[in-house]
């Protein structure tokens, strides 16, 4: 009976929480969008069907291959900040952070950051970086 009881409670919260839950949920629209504009980012910018990028701290070119997207977004004002993991020639997994500005007609991505999470945490931790709701 205690485990009935504690299950018909947690149903309660959860029943009264949707309410909240579906507000607080990134519109469906804007994150495809989003998420396409990034897409197209990487494919336009592929050479040979990889994602370059020069380390500027070796002067080593690394070419990625197109991993997965992360699902979370993050605002910086009117910016967006997006994420995918890719993948190097070894087959280790590098972290990508696209920042993403809205124009007359969709989104652009503007910048892009390899393999350089430290920063985009730092950003979080000080609040200019907030998931977008």
């Amino acid at each position: 009976m205690t485990r009935l009881r504690s299950a018909v409670c947690l149903l309660a919260v959860a029943l009264h929480a949707l309410p909240v839950l579906a507000t607080a949920a990134p519109d469906a629209a804007l994150v495809t969008s989003l998420q396409a504009t990034m897409q197209q980012h990487i494919d336009r910018h592929r050479v040979s069907g990889l994602y370059q990028s020069v380390d500027l701290k070796t002067g080593t070119l690394r070419k990625l291959a197109p991993g997965t997207p992360h699902p979370k977004i993050f605002t910086m004002g009117d910016t967006y900040v997006l994420c995918a993991d890719m993948r190097d020639e070894a087959g280790k997994n590098i972290n990508v952070d696209f920042f993403v500005a809205r124009r007359e007609s969709g989104f652009v991505v503007f910048q892009s950051e390899v393999d350089n999470r430290e920063a985009f945490r730092a950003l979080i931790k000080q609040g200019k970086a907030v998931p977008l709701q």
